[in-house]
């Protein structure tokens, strides 16, 4: 197994491209330049030590040695073994609303982004369990399978925007069957759905869904947010409301009966979350009470550095830079390394 230790270092690699237009640019300047003095030929019999080679080759090995100092820092390592660990943990979905109405602001800075704040603390607090991604609207769709990387959760929740989906709509039986699926074979660790929803359900019946979670043994949590009176739904980019086809201003209103029905029909339990940290405390109450049970993941172990040889031949390369001359030396002329030699 390979890994980069530190991965994000690699993205300095993008710096090499740009050195090399900018030499590019610059040769082309100074070639420009030397024109302008006269004939290029007649102006080369009278500089008989310069090289049009040797920079080029100097250049090109400070690239390639610097490419590998960036992989170096990257640390590169081989993983020696793998072995199948034991953990004591659950498996969780999320099933998150990403509707327009979701955008409706009665919850600051409003319900989506609310909603990424509180998953964000719930994450935080997992340590052995597997968490999965599930987001709707107008359909369902898998956002990220069930893993242990959290941090690859969190960089797909900050992704998340209404954009992703574009049939708007709240299928919410439609993200419980997904969300079913997700879970795959099974297994013996305690497994929930958080659901996070307005609750304004148009589409399917969710509570029959809820019911088939439970025969299957998974509990259903609700998290219901915005507020009963409701809020209008501002149009991205402007300071208008989304109106429906008679002009009126839209507002979409926290169903909270159709969130406890489906909680109950899912074994679960429901409660609205707000500018506080209620829900979130709540809801990791219920996850710690579920029994948790050994969660086989296959881990590799004895990693070994691996940035020592980058480090050594960008080293030696900057050595063979050192000896190399931008202008010919008479002493090694005679052995035409580099080609430069009339015929």
């Amino acid at each position: 197994m390979f890994r980069f230790a530190n991965i994000e270092i690699l993205w300095l690699l993008w710096v090499i491209p740009v050195f090399i237009a900018a030499y590019w640019i610059l040769t082309k300047h100074k070639r420009r330049q030397l024109e302008q003095f006269g004939d290029p030929e007649l102006v080369e019999t009278l500089m008989p030590n310069a090289s049009h080679v040797r920079p080029v080759v100097k250049f090109g090995i400070v690239m390639v040695a610097l490419a590998l100092l960036i992989i170096a820092a990257a640390r590169p390592q081989f993983g020696q073994s793998e072995r199948t660990e034991k953990r004591q943990g659950i498996e969780a979905i999320v099933a998150l609303d990403i509707s327009n109405s979701m955008m409706a602001e009665d919850v600051a800075p409003n319900r989506l982004d609310r909603a990424k704040q509180m998953l964000s603390k719930l994450m935080d607090n997992m340590v052995n369990d597997k968490v999965g991604l599930v987001v709707f609207a107008g359909d369902a769709f898998v956002q990220l399978p069930i893993t242990c990387d959290y941090v690859s959760a969190k960089m797909f929740l900050n992704s998340i925007k209404p954009e992703l989906i574009k049939t708007q709509g709240t299928a919410i039986g439609a993200a419980l069957s997904t969300s079913i699926r997700c879970f795959g074979e099974q297994s013996e660790a305690s497994r929930a759905i958080i659901l996070i929803t307005d609750g304004e359900n148009h589409e399917d019946d969710a509570v029959a869904v809820a019911k088939r979670a439970k025969e299957a043994g998974i509990q259903v949590l609700v998290v219901g947010i915005g507020k009963p009176e409701g809020s209008p739904i501002p149009v991205p980019g402007t300071n208008n409301f989304i109106k429906d086809r008679q002009g009126n201003v839209v507002v979409s209103k926290l169903n909270e009966e159709m969130c406890r029905e489906i909680a109950q029909a899912g074994g679960g339990i429901y409660v609205r979350c707000d500018n506080t940290n209620t829900a979130t405390k709540a809801i990791q109450k219920e996850l710690d009470k579920l029994a948790t049970q050994e969660i086989e993941t296959q881990v590799y172990t004895d990693y070994n550095e691996q940035f020592q040889t980058f480090a050594l031949l960008a080293l030696l390369l900057l050595v063979v830079d050192y000896f190399i001359f931008n202008r010919k030396n008479k002493a090694i002329t005679r052995l035409d390394i580099f080609g430069e030699e009339k015929k």
